[in-house]
């Protein structure tokens, strides 16, 4: 049994389950989106591992709405060097920013977006990596593990907390609220 720990998000987000295995981060997604059969839930916060701590004050700070400046140490178990290459590629799109599997293909000069997204799909560690910011062809919300609805919520805090006019999702935004 893997122990785990619950964040409570704000309003308008799932809780996320935190997953470490002794100093790494191995785990982190939105309640009700991974396979939780194997894990344990702990409640007393003061026992867990300095990484759990880690990634819950990396939480705090995005969803308070300012860039976190340090990253908690994380490991996914089962990286080949594909996912690697598309997670590296995951982890450079800049807060506030969205990019295409068709892009991310292209810059890895892969002949298929299917094949990224389902490396994108396959990534274990949450917003920390970020894959929400992979959205589909021309600005399509298109499959997001945690589910649509935290990803469009994930999008919509970034772009207003971070001020980003300069993104496809911003201005889908833009457009949906001013309907």
């Amino acid at each position: 049994m893997t122990p785990l720990y619950r964040y409570p998000t704000p309003e308008g987000f799932d809780d996320l389950l935190i997953c470490s295995e002794g100093e790494v981060l191995t785990g982190l997604w939105f309640e009700g989106s991974h396979d939780e059969s194997d894990v344990a839930e702990i409640q007393d916060f003061a026992s867990l591992p300095p990484v759990v701590h880690d990634t819950c004050r990396w939480l705090d700070v995005y969803f308070s709405g300012r860039q976190p400046d340090f990253t908690p140490t994380f490991r996914m178990n089962g990286l080949t060097p594909f996912r690697e290459a598309v997670l590296k590629a995951v982890c450079d799109i800049p807060f506030g920013q969205t990019t295409t599997y068709g892009e991310i293909a292209k810059r890895l000069n892969i002949h298929s977006a299917q094949a990224i997204g389902g490396a994108v799909g396959w990534n274990p560690i949450c917003l920390i990596v970020p894959c929400h910011r992979v959205i589909g062809a021309n600005g399509k919300l298109v499959g997001y593990g945690g589910g649509i609805n935290n990803k469009i919520a994930l999008l919509q805090h970034e772009v207003l907390a971070f001020g980003y006019k300069n993104c496809i999702f911003a201005r889908i935004l833009s457009q949906i609220t001013h309907q």
